[in-house]
């Protein structure tokens, strides 16, 4: 057995143990189209999801289409994202994508990424200030359907710990994924991974005794311990577009 077949069969493990104690996510009820994936991962960048699900609701609220928005003034859209934080950075960024969209792509949704492959969707889109490989990513999964794994701060975190792969950064972890993701696991594996960041591997003091992958982690300062409150589960922002 090759050392990348033996990692997929670790990871179709882990999905299926995560499954176990999470449940299977839940999906949005309508798939939302690129462009709504992308402004909507822009503005969860460094901040909870309830404060960026306040900011992209006021963007929602204040415009009838993305097509309206790209008209608003830049210090429009900075007042109306402001719960979100970074304000004049998120702001520029998202003008950014929706002139990219309407101006150049000529659609309000970036339909156009569908016929593109994933590889050169990352390509064009980290080619935007403001867009990283995590928010690409987010696109690829959430609205494309395409079986990528975005990798936040908890994805990266967890994913390490348990020694599937090495990354000394997020993005580092997200190409040593990229490439080796069995097929159809990729929305529940990095949903669930963020609620196992969130709840039980937490930062400092995880509480390994009640993570359901304990016996599968390599993680070396597992806690002998338990007795912490797992922490209450807020809402994941791109399952919650509409």
């Amino acid at each position: 057995m090759s050392n990348s077949t033996a990692v997929q069969k670790k990871l179709v493990q882990i999905n299926e143990l995560l499954i176990e104690r999470f449940g299977v996510p839940e999906r949005n009820a309508k798939t939302p189209d690129a462009l709504t994936t992308l402004i909507g991962t822009i503005l969860s960048q460094n901040t909870n999801d309830n404060n960026s699900y306040r900011a992209f609701q006021a963007l929602r609220k204040s415009y009838h289409n993305w097509t309206e928005a790209n008209t608003a003034k830049l210090s429009e859209i900075e007042k109306l994202i402001k719960p979100a934080g970074l304000t004049k950075q998120k702001a520029k960024a998202i003008k950014t994508v929706l002139h990219y969209a309407i101006e150049e792509k000529k659609s309000s949704t970036l339909s156009a990424l569908k016929h593109m492959s994933s590889d050169d969707i990352l390509s064009e889109l980290t080619s935007f200030d403001g867009v990283g490989v995590k928010t690409a990513s987010c696109v690829l999964l959430f609205s494309l359907d395409r079986n990528v794994c975005p990798v936040d701060t908890h994805v990266h975190r967890t994913i390490n710990r348990i020694g599937v792969v090495s990354g000394s950064m997020p993005e580092k972890t997200f190409y040593a994924l990229y490439p080796i993701l069995p097929d159809g696991i990729a929305h529940s594996f990095h949903t669930n991974l963020i609620k196992l960041g969130r709840s039980i591997c937490t930062p400092s003091n995880p509480d390994c005794p009640q993570c359901p992958l304990k016996k599968v982690c390599k993680y070396k300062d597992k806690t002998k311990t338990s007795g912490k409150k797992n922490s209450k589960e807020r809402i994941l922002l791109l399952d919650n577009l509409y």
